[in-house]
């Protein structure tokens, strides 16, 4: 997939193994590697709804978003960016035709 950064602070913690692991620790940092390059290697969101990970869309407020887990609580939250949004004949998220995402920050929510 396309990978893109909603900002540069977001970008800086992704793209630099340093401010990573000052950010999230060494597991921390270690484990948002691995999702990156999860979502870089992945062809297609649908290739990730059952890799480690746990690839989710969120609810409520954050509706049109998706995450992955991080650390215990600490997610890694990002949208689809394609456009249009691909949806299904029922509205929901098509995640077979979602090839490319924004990440916007890493954050617990709950």
């Amino acid at each position: 997939m396309d990978v893109s950064y909603a900002n540069s602070r977001i970008r800086k913690i992704c793209t630099d193994a340093r401010v990573a692991q000052k950010e999230l620790g060494r597991d921390g940092a270690q484990t948002l590697r691995d999702r990156l390059d999860q979502m870089e290697d992945a062809e297609n969101l649908e290739a990730l709804r059952f890799a480690a990970g746990t690839w989710h869309e969120l609810k409520g407020d954050r509706k049109g978003q998706l995450a992955c887990n991080i650390l215990k609580l600490t997610r890694l939250v990002f949208t689809p960016a394609n456009h249009p949004l691909p949806t299904k004949a029922d509205g929901r998220l098509d995640w077979s035709q979602v090839t490319a995402v924004e990440n916007l920050e890493i954050v617990d929510y709950h």
